[in-house]
C-alpha cells in the first residue's frame, strides 16, 4: 500500500488567474475545421504612492490570452468588448515561432482550454450584465466543453448565433451563479476513466 517516501512523485501546479479589463474587442479566428480560437488582451494595473515624493504611481502589465475552448469562446465573441473587466483561470504557456527573417521567437500566454479555465464577466456596463463561462468536459486538446453561466439577457452585438466547428462531446448549459454551476461536479464524475 504505499512505499517509500522517495517513492512519491511531486505534483506541479500550472495556473494562472487574472482580473484584468480587456485592451481591445476580443479577436476571433476559425481553425481550418470551423473550431474558433478567441485573443483577448487583457491589462491589470497596480498602483502606489512614492515613498519620497508622495506621487501616486501606476504600473500596467499587459497579457496574452488564448480561448481555445468553444463554449467560452462563444461568450467572448458575443458579450465580451473592450474595457470589459474579466476574471480569467487558465495556464501559462509559451510558445516557439519564427519572425520574417527566421529569428526564434518566444510569446508567453494565458491559455483556456479543457475544463480548468474559467472566464467571468465582471461588470455588465449596460450590455449583458454579469455571467461566466467555466470551461468542462473537454474533448480533445481544444477544450470544448461544458460553456455554463448566467450570461444575462445582453445583445449579442449584431453577430449572428453559431460558433461553427464540431459540436458533438461539446455541452452547453447554464447556471446560477458566477460560472461554475452545481452540475459540474456531478458530470466529472461520470467520466472518470479509472
Amino acid at each position: 500500500m504505499g512505499g517509500k517516501q522517495g517513492d512519491v512523485m511531486a505534483g506541479s501546479v500550472n495556473k494562472v488567474i487574472l482580473v484584468g479589463n480587456l485592451g481591445a474587442d476580443p479577436e476571433i479566428r476559425r481553425t481550418q475545421d470551423g473550431r474558433p480560437i478567441a485573443n483577448l488582451n487583457v491589462a491589470t494595473s497596480e498602483t502606489w504612492r512614492d515613498r519620497n515624493s508622495g506621487e501616486r504611481k501606476e504600473k500596467t502589465e499587459w497579457h496574452r490570452v488564448v480561448i481555445f475552448n468553444e463554449g467560452l469562446c462563444k461568450v467572448a465573441e458575443q458579450y465580451l468588448k473592450k474595457g470589459a473587466k474579466v476574471y480569467i483561470e487558465g495556464a501559462l504557456q509559451t510558445r516557439k515561432w519564427q519572425d520574417q527573417n527566421g529569428q526564434d521567437r518566444y510569446s508567453t500566454e494565458i491559455v483556456l482550454q479543457g475544463f480548468n479555465s474559467t472566464l467571468t464577466m465582471l461588470d455588465g456596463r449596460g450590455e449583458g450584465g454579469e455571467g461566466g463561462g467555466r470551461g468542462g468536459r473537454g474533448g480533445g486538446d481544444f477544450g470544448g466543453g461544458y460553456g455554463g453561466g448566467d450570461y444575462g439577457g445582453g445583445d449579442d452585438y449584431g453577430q449572428s448565433g453559431g460558433s461553427g466547428g464540431r459540436s458533438g462531446g461539446s455541452r452547453g448549459g447554464q447556471s446560477s451563479g458566477g460560472g461554475s454551476g452545481s452540475n459540474f461536479s456531478r458530470d466529472l464524475d461520470d467520466d472518470i476513466p479509472f
